[in-house]
């Protein structure tokens, strides 16, 4: 399958979108801003990745249901990027805790976040 502008497009706005919320999310919950900008740095490379591959898998999906597919859709992105998080979180910090803190609170936001922008 071709890389279209349109996967590309999709891939680099939300790693925007999403980026500044794991960014505000560590800051917060981590109490430094170097520790966010590693963890956001870190993402960078493994979202844009595996955010790519998952767009390309739902790109031929069989479900015609605009509203099903982006609900479908946001749960399994979700998935996977909360995984990517706790473990980038957990090995930054040195505390598998805080990992778990930070993936659970952006289970809420990037879920609304990603709704928004499909």
């Amino acid at each position: 399958m071709a890389i279209t502008k349109r996967h590309l497009a999709k891939t680099l706005s939300w790693r925007i979108i999403g980026s500044v919320d794991t960014l505000l999310l560590a800051y917060m919950f981590i109490g430094t801003l170097e520790s966010g900008l590693k963890i956001t740095g870190a993402e960078l490379v493994t979202k844009m990745i595996l955010f790519y591959f998952h767009e390309k898998a739902w790109f031929n999906s069989k479900i015609e249901n605009p509203n099903k597919r982006h609900f479908i859709k946001t749960f399994t992105w979700r998935a996977i990027g909360t995984l990517d998080t706790m473990i980038i979180s957990s090995i930054i910090s040195g505390n598998p805790f805080m990992g778990l803190k930070i993936g659970g609170v952006e289970t809420i936001s990037k879920m609304l976040l990603y709704y928004l922008h499909e």
